[in-house]
């Protein structure tokens, strides 16, 4: 038996269809689960076969994030009780942006999530894009954070835009939007944003961008929720006479109407990746997490 076929790869709910491209990668054996929802709320999962051999647990933690976070968990225990090494590939990990005390008393959720997943079981952790790189310094266990960039960028390479032009929606993407569009071959920008941190509501600041005349636009981001930063940044450029929007992100949760709005807002596109199973996650991220497991 070779060494990628040791592993046993779980495929939670959440990420059946991920966890299958990863194990046929591992060149590995799958193993699915069956989910039953009780009338009160709670999970019921059962394995579809034994496992054996060092073992990936492979579920995200997106809406209903508590439910998901739960589901996750127990998958996880019940992996070490047949495994001494349990991988935990979470792509998208919910309360990441709960990682530190933004406003006084707030609790930082996100060192509770690390600490339950350690007592699951897991000996280590895998995620993709993860907001911020403070949240994973909450782990106790060996922990590996993944870009989803270089597969996004292929699929951009690939839609042929005219002059296209990388751009942040706001300041602390400056270096996912430098990496994206180094990659791409081209130049970005960032726009300034505030946000509001009792209100939630967001302000571009920026003022005009004459580099974006009559180019194709690529707006980049880790996570689009309720779309509200990406709505007002297409608005602020639309006013800039750009070509045609594209809205690309590793993690396309799009909360509510967050997807009309952001067409209406004048977005031609918008791409995700598979770490969300949606109609938008179009760009698959299997092969960057195998490259970090092996």
């Amino acid at each position: 038996m070779s060494l990628l076929a040791s592993f046993t790869v779980i495929g939670g709910p959440s990420s059946e269809q991920l966890a299958r491209k990863i194990a046929s990668k591992l060149r590995s054996r799958y193993v699915g689960c069956e989910l039953k929802i009780f009338p009160d709320g709670e999970s019921k999962i059962t394995l579809k076969a034994k496992i054996t051999g060092k073992i990936i647990v492979v579920h995200s933690v997106y809406p209903p994030i508590d439910s998901n976070l739960v589901r996750a968990l127990a998958l996880i225990s019940q992996a070490r009780k047949y495994s001494s090494q349990v991988y935990a590939v979470i792509p998208y990990l919910g309360y990441a942006r709960q990682d530190r005390e933004f406003l006084p008393r707030e609790v930082v959720t996100m060192s509770l999530v690390a600490k339950l997943i350690k007592a699951a079981g897991a000996t280590r952790i895998v995620v993709v894009d993860i907001h911020s790189m403070m949240a994973l310094k909450h782990f106790e266990i060996p922990a590996r954070n993944v870009t989803a960039i270089g597969e996004l960028v292929r699929y951009f390479k690939n839609l042929h835009l005219k002059n296209p032009l990388v751009v942040s929606p706001d300041m602390g993407g400056v270096e996912r939007a430098r990496n994206f569009a180094n990659l791409l071959g081209t130049s970005y920008i960032a726009l300034e944003k505030h946000r509001d941190r009792k209100s939630g509501e967001v302000e571009i600041k920026s003022s005009k961008h004459q580099e974006v005349r009559n180019r194709d636009l690529i707006l980049v981001d880790d996570m689009i929720s309720t779309g509200g930063s990406i709505v007002k940044a297409a608005e602020h450029l639309k006013r800039q006479r750009c070509g045609k929007i594209y809205a690309t992100c590793t993690h396309a949760l799009l909360i509510g109407d967050a997807e009309k709005r952001i067409r209406k807002a004048g977005v031609t596109k918008i791409v995700g990746t598979n770490t969300i199973p949606s109609k938008l996650g179009m760009v698959d991220v299997s092969s960057a997490i195998v490259r970090a497991i092996v």
